[in-house]
């Protein structure tokens, strides 16, 4: 099998949005050295090369499958300005001002994507629609308010919707309330990361494809080595997200990010009458009100795609399949659920891989090693659009000592997860926790059907 034949059946493998593989950038052969060497091809590596690019570096940028291959291939393509658990999480946690400072970035994170789509000409199916917070049965509906109440404080855009604003819209009739986040929208994600690609490469970055690290060497210039090469550079970027599973990473970066896997669904284009049926004129996203929340939205040729809500984690980071049959079924049954008129849809496929979570659900920024000279984004809680296309403005300032908007990430203190088996021991009574919160509401939203 050739390489480029390989690079589009494990495109393909990953999820439906990449079965338009690109032809594949080289192997890293031999020693390389740049300005800067980026570790990830998802949106944090490529947003980082294409802004540390701009301010005349060299840069090369290493991954270890095709680029997209982690999260950045496989979520939903819900832009959202989402950030942390949900806003009025972060007002208990951290007061008015702190969250104005983290939904503020959020915003800007929203408008940088729409700079990078504008500015390099991505054709990605980008619908500014929106998303809703919506409830599924009356008990989420407090959920729902404490949402618009905290966009009210912070003077945040928005609109709640009652029932009867939902059904004027056409949102599908499962759900009964919702508030409206005017930002952001839904889009292709894998357009839109290979889209990123290209103009990286546009931008003379220079991009190595199957080429896995194998190992980091912290030092004055910090080295990557792969299989086959290695690549030297002054600074060094760590943007594998909740993919540096197996990889010895800084001291500052071992604890803080718990891998954990997710599922997502599609089925196949629905028919116009079907369409009819179900409503959803404003096409705009929704994720829902449940603890571990679901997301669905609809692509550019008329198919669902859903799901997240059940989450796995292997004890002490350890890897599981990106599937899991029994998950698989539970998503099948909560589309049923959610969408009762579209009985007789087929699921076309189904999916999955890592996410990553920080104790308090915000994204992991920052310089490790003994010289300061590598620079990481991580952990954007299944909210990685906005946020992970941004990390190059912030990666680039952190490394240029500008104190950008993404300060407030960085100079923030994380705390260290538990050691294991504290750690499992957490994830199984918080995900219980929720999971048996989130099983009661559909326990009364089926016994109401």
């Amino acid at each position: 099998m050739t390489g480029s034949a390989s690079i589009e059946r494990a495109a393909a493998a990953v999820s439906p949005w990449l079965v338009e593989a690109a032809t594949p950038a080289p192997v890293l052969r031999g020693d390389v050295h740049a300005d800067a060497v980026i570790v990830g091809g998802g949106y944090t590596g490529l947003s980082t090369a294409l802004a540390l690019r701009s301010e005349g570096m060299r840069v090369v940028l290493i991954e270890g499958q095709a680029c997209g291959f982690g999260a950045s291939g496989r979520n939903a393509g819900h832009l959202t300005p989402t950030i942390g658990k949900d806003v009025p999480t972060l007002l208990r946690l951290f007061g008015k001002e702190r969250t104005s400072q983290f939904v503020s970035l959020a915003d800007t994170a929203i408008a940088e994507v729409e700079r990078l789509l504008a500015a390099h000409a991505i054709e990605c199916d980008y619908e500014p629609v929106g998303n809703v917070i919506a409830a599924v049965h009356p008990k989420q509906f407090g959920a729902v308010d404490r949402a618009a109440e905290a966009a009210r404080v912070l003077g945040l855009p928005g609109e709640l919707l009652e029932h009867a604003e939902m059904q004027r819209r056409g949102l599908p009739g499962s759900f009964l309330r919702g508030f409206h986040e005017s930002h952001g929208g839904i889009l292709n994600p894998g357009r839109y990361v290979q889209g990123l690609r290209r103009a990286a490469i546009g931008a003379g970055v220079e991009i190595y494809e199957r080429s896995p690290a194998i190992s980091i060497e912290d030092g004055a210039t910090p080295r990557v080595r792969t299989r086959e090469g290695s690549a030297t550079g002054d600074l060094l970027v760590l943007a594998l997200n909740a993919y540096a599973l197996g990889l010895a990473l800084p001291r500052e970066l071992e604890s803080r990010i718990l891998p954990v896997y997710v599922q997502l669904l599609q089925t196949a284009p629905l028919t116009p009458e079907q369409l009819r049926r179900v409503g959803w004129h404003g096409r705009e996203g929704i994720y829902t009100a449940h603890e571990a929340l679901e997301s669905w939205r609809l692509t550019s040729d008329n198919r669902i795609v859903g799901g997240a809500k059940h989450v796995r984690y292997g004890y002490h980071g350890r890897l599981l399949p990106d599937r899991d049959a029994g998950v698989t079924l539970r998503l099948e049954a909560v589309l049923r659920c959610r969408f009762p008129e579209l009985a007789e849809v087929e699921v076309a496929s189904v999916w999955g891989g890592r996410i990553g979570f920080a104790l308090d659900f915000l994204p992991v920024v920052g310089r490790a090693g003994a010289h300061g000279r590598i620079l990481y984004s991580m952990s954007y809680a299944g909210h990685g659009i906005a946020m992970a296309s941004y990390a190059g403005r912030m990666l680039s300032d952190l490394a240029a000592g500008r104190d950008g908007p993404g300060a407030t990430l960085w100079k923030r203190k994380t705390l260290p997860l538990p050691p294991e088996p504290l750690r499992w021991l957490v994830f199984r009574i918080l995900s219980g926790f929720f999971d048996a919160i989130d099983r009661r509401i559909d326990r009364r939203v089926a016994a109401g059907r």
